[in-house]
């Protein structure tokens, strides 16, 4: 190997009016002497864009003049952009992001990886991820903000078990007009694993079977041991689910609590205490909000909820004292006494119709069979977005389907 000597320019080449640290300062001179040219506007053609604009502390504010032109400019001529810890306008904590931002193909993420990354906005603008962790290893003490989660194991059936072994599941929901939401729940309980699935309809006119279904069963509510139970409510409920929740807040052994359910709940005190008090009774409560329905649960506006989504998660984990499942662009899973998980598997096909049914009856399938409240939730959205994951490229996905699927 030939060894190249570098004269670097004086010290005072450095332009007078640059303050900077001396690191900042030794690294220009570096580039300098390495004959790396410097100039005030982007080149027109380039083969490759490494983007590393504004640092992970620098605060979410819309890029503007020079800073906005250049973003512009990255964006539109297509080469690959390699993004140094997060791309230039998204929040690195929060997954938050400005208008005008960095899309990248490939972000290069130091040290750790940043929770923005997989959550809010960061999906969609950081491409594919790398971690370097410059050889820090795991000898930081620094606690985590979140966790992403991983492919759960699959737990090998005894033979000699039972539908009993595998718990109960009742779907509360279906008022007139919305069954279907509730039968989609209903079959998402009986393709992931649960033992038995009833459904409870609050539409008493509605049809006490479905044909396509037979393995499930149809029960009128006050007949059902709910203390022994996993109970889904809200899926399809409307307005009608209201006057249950009183009772099953006070009686479901497991509870996971969606849609409908979630909206009485925001706009009710008195039921607001009860669901508090379940959390003091150290009873198992999922709440599956979509962003809507978590900030009606939080008094806030969806635009506050997403612009901090794990902090918000976390916010609603503690308030009500049970798990929550903040649906989304990279769901977070969040738990008073736990780190919240932030979920890396889903994409764009599950934004139809009746998906969020299924990952509630999902959720329900795992506490029936005996798993926590947090755990049971990691464990279904990550399969719930895998098997969209997998999903043939050009087939549409229903809910239907992904129920189904999830065998």
């Amino acid at each position: 190997m030939t060894k190249t000597t570098v004269s670097l320019p004086a010290q005072n080449a450095l332009p007078p009016k640059l303050q900077a640290p001396e690191d900042t300062k030794t690294s220009w001179l570096n580039a300098m002497g390495a004959g790396v040219p410097f100039v005030d506007t982007p080149p027109e053609n380039f083969d490759l864009c490494i983007d590393a604009l504004l640092g992970i502390g620098s605060q979410l504010r819309e890029p503007a003049g020079q800073m906005a032109d250049w973003i512009a400019h990255i964006n539109r001529h297509g080469a690959p952009v390699l993004s140094v810890d997060v791309p230039t306008g998204l929040q690195a904590d929060t997954g938050a992001a400005c208008t005008t931002s960095v899309k990248a193909s490939h972000t290069l993420s130091l040290l750790t990886l940043k929770p923005g990354l997989f959550t809010g906005h960061g999906r969609d603008l950081a491409g594919c991820v790398w971690l370097d962790d410059l050889q820090h290893g795991q000898a930081s003490t620094v606690e985590p903000s979140a966790w992403l989660g991983g492919e759960p194991t699959t737990a090998v059936r005894a033979h000699a078990s039972h539908k009993g072994s595998y718990g109960d599941v009742v779907v509360v929901g279906g008022a007139k007009g919305m069954t279907g939401a509730a039968l989609l729940a209903g079959s998402a309980a009986l393709h992931g694993g649960a033992g038995r699935v009833f459904v409870s309809l609050l539409d008493d006119r509605a049809m006490p079977l479905d044909p396509s279904q037979p393995e499930l069963m149809f029960r009128a509510l006050e007949t059902l041991a709910l203390d022994t139970m996993s109970v889904v409510c809200g899926c399809g409920g409307g307005t009608d689910i209201a006057a249950h929740l009183p009772g099953l807040l006070n009686s479901a052994a497991n509870l996971v609590l969606d849609a409908d359910a979630l909206n009485a709940i925001a706009q009710s005190a008195p039921l607001q205490a009860l669901l508090c008090a379940r959390g003091q009774q150290q009873r198992t409560t999922v709440l599956t909000p979509h962003p809507l329905e978590a900030a009606r649960l939080l008094a806030c506006s969806t635009a506050q909820l997403q612009a901090n989504r794990l902090g918000c998660a976390q916010q609603l984990a503690q308030r009500f004292a049970c798990t929550v499942v903040l649906k989304g662009s990279g769901t977070v899973i969040a738990q008073a006494d736990r780190t919240p998980v932030i979920n890396p598997t889903g994409n764009a096909k599950l934004a139809t119709g009746g998906t969020g049914d299924v990952l509630a009856g999902l959720i329900g399938a795992r506490l029936a069979q005996g798993l926590n409240g947090f755990d049971a939730a990691c464990q279904a959205v990550y399969q719930h977005g895998q098997v969209a994951d997998h999903w043939p490229q050009r087939q549409a996905l229903t809910a239907s389907q992904l129920a189904h699927a999830l065998a």
